[in-house]
């Protein structure tokens, strides 16, 4: 198994990358938003990786943070979702999407990936809802109690609120994550400003 590979980028394109380690050049499979992040041509990049055999192909997937791959490989767990699947899910949600989506059961959010119907949009959530931490959607500092009691419930009740507005909670939560927010900031200006990054 290749658990990372670290080289040079020699290329991107909508769905994968090459990358040159010690002359020989990998395609890796990665999400859309993935390679939007990605730095220019010629930088060194490590990709965490996930090898996929099947009988008539060999597939090498990449994603920058050890989350994403760790996610990906849930995502495989589920009934009726593959590889490509599941990177399209990671396409379309962040990490932190799609763990409000599954913990908000916004089917809806999911179903949006190219290939995922609405009933393998169900599966996701039964499956997952177990095994994604909605907490660390938010990557709270334990150690920071102004981090934990102020700005984390700042975020929890504005996307609360948006919820209750009607918006899902995958949506919500990415309009929130979008907010720089400050140590004073109080529920109604997040919520403002949040407001502000709905679609």
């Amino acid at each position: 198994m290749i658990g990372y590979v670290r080289g040079i980028l020699e290329g991107k394109y909508s769905e994968a990358v090459i990358l040159d380690n010690n002359g020989m050049g990998f395609c890796v499979r990665t999400p859309g938003t993935t390679i939007d992040r990605l730095p220019a041509v010629g930088s060194e990049v490590k990709f965490y990786t996930y090898l996929y055999l099947r009988e008539d192909s060999i597939s090498l997937f990449g994603f920058l943070t050890k989350e994403e791959l760790d996610i990906f490989q849930l995502l495989l767990t589920v009934s009726g979702v593959g590889p490509k699947g599941a990177l399209g899910i990671l396409s379309t949600l962040s990490c932190r999407e799609l763990r409000m989506a599954v913990h908000g059961q916004d089917s809806k959010a999911i179903a949006k990936a190219p290939g995922i119907g609405a009933k393998t949009a169900q599966r996701v959530i039964i499956d997952l809802k177990d095994r994604l931490s909605l907490e660390e959607a938010w990557e709270i500092d334990e150690t920071n109690p102004i981090v934990v009691e102020g700005i984390g419930a700042v975020q929890k009740e504005a996307i609360e609120a948006l919820t209750a507005l009607g918006y899902g909670m995958a949506q919500a939560a990415a309009a929130v994550g979008k907010v720089e927010i400050s140590e004073e900031m109080t529920v109604e200006q997040c919520l403002k400003l949040s407001l502000k990054h709905m679609l």
